[in-house]
């Protein structure tokens, strides 16, 4: 099985384009401009100026606007100073002593909340009991008395497995008191020595391969657990309602055995064309070990859904 080759590639990039459609800011080459300043003449004399005259002129507006500058720049500090002292002074106000300064005494302090008389929440000291375990109700007869028929363990007309991804259509189901007649005369005689209760049979077909499941059940899991070590032979199998005849006449099927609890399941599988299965087919052994699976489930089931019944229930 592959498990892919990855996912699809997000798009194939650009080559460094620019995003911002590459634009400029600005394509003029302008200038400060390339006029003239004028040709100012001083005096009408077309004779050479006093440059002398000129410099010291210039040099004296020059001082002035210094000057300016800077008796302005220290007029603002000086404004600016005061300002931030104001503010400091309003901020430390003291609106004077209060009653109890001029009278020597301390002020009051506030007077604390005085504690409640209404009745306090209380706690148990005993811890809570822990929740029940599940497999305690399907491990004795006494404990696991929920109602149980072959409707219960195999609900529905279809069974899907894997996902999804495997989906048994169900054909007949039964219930017997007799386990020996629900078994092979070899698996019957050790069921019977263990004090079988009933066995529950449920077949279940898909792609021409047919399965057979029964689940027994037993006074304790201890009874359970020995007809499974002793199991040999296999589950009659059940076939009706578009399940044609299989294992039978000859060909090779597969047998399984297994307990959980007080309960002990089988599973037999063939083909419905009276092909032997082998070792080596891997979809009847896949359809075999789903059945078998799914029987299981749902004894389990039976113990979580009884467990959280009793956790609900109201102590008595």
């Amino acid at each position: 099985m592959s498990f892919g080759q990855g996912g699809p590639q997000w798009g194939s990039g650009g080559q460094d384009q620019d995003p911002y459609h590459q634009g400029q800011y600005g394509g003029g080459q302008g200038g400060f401009g390339q006029g003239s300043y004028g040709g100012d003449r001083y005096g009408s004399d077309p004779g050479t100026p006093d440059w002398a005259a000129l410099a010291d002129a210039s040099a004296a507006r020059t001082r002035r606007r210094r000057w300016l500058m800077i008796g302005g720049g220290a007029l603002a500090t000086a404004l600016i100073a005061g300002a931030v002292a104001t503010a400091i002074v309003t901020s430390n106000k003291d609106d004077g002593p209060t009653a109890s300064d001029r009278n020597g005494t301390l002020p009051t302090a506030p007077t604390l909340p005085q504690e409640s008389t209404q009745p306090q929440p209380s706690f148990s000291s005993v811890a809570p009991l822990p929740p029940p375990n599940p497999k305690d109700f399907i491990s004795d007869r006494k404990k696991d008395t929920a109602p149980l028929s072959a409707d219960t363990l195999f609900p529905g007309k279809k069974l899907t497995m894997g996902n999804g991804s495997r989906v048994y259509t169900k054909g007949l189901t039964a219930r017997t008191g007799n386990c020996a007649a629900a078994t092979t005369p070899a698996l019957g005689g050790v069921l019977e020595r263990n004090t079988c209760e009933q066995v529950f049979r449920a077949t279940y077909v898909k792609d021409g391969i047919a399965v057979t499941v029964g689940v027994a059940t037993f006074a304790n899991e201890a009874t359970a657990k020995k007809a499974v070590r002793e199991a040999k032979g296999g589950v009659v199998p059940l076939p009706g309602a578009g399940v044609p005849t299989f294992c039978k006449g000859g060909p090779v099927c597969r047998n399984t055995y297994n307990s959980y609890g007080r309960y002990a399941y089988f599973t037999i599988t063939g083909y419905t064309t009276a092909k032997s299965v082998t070792t080596k087919d891997t979809k009847a052994y896949q359809t075999g070990d789903d059945i078998g699976e799914f029987a299981f489930r749902q004894i389990v089931r039976r113990g979580d859904d009884q467990a959280k019944a009793a956790a609900t229930r109201p102590a008595q």
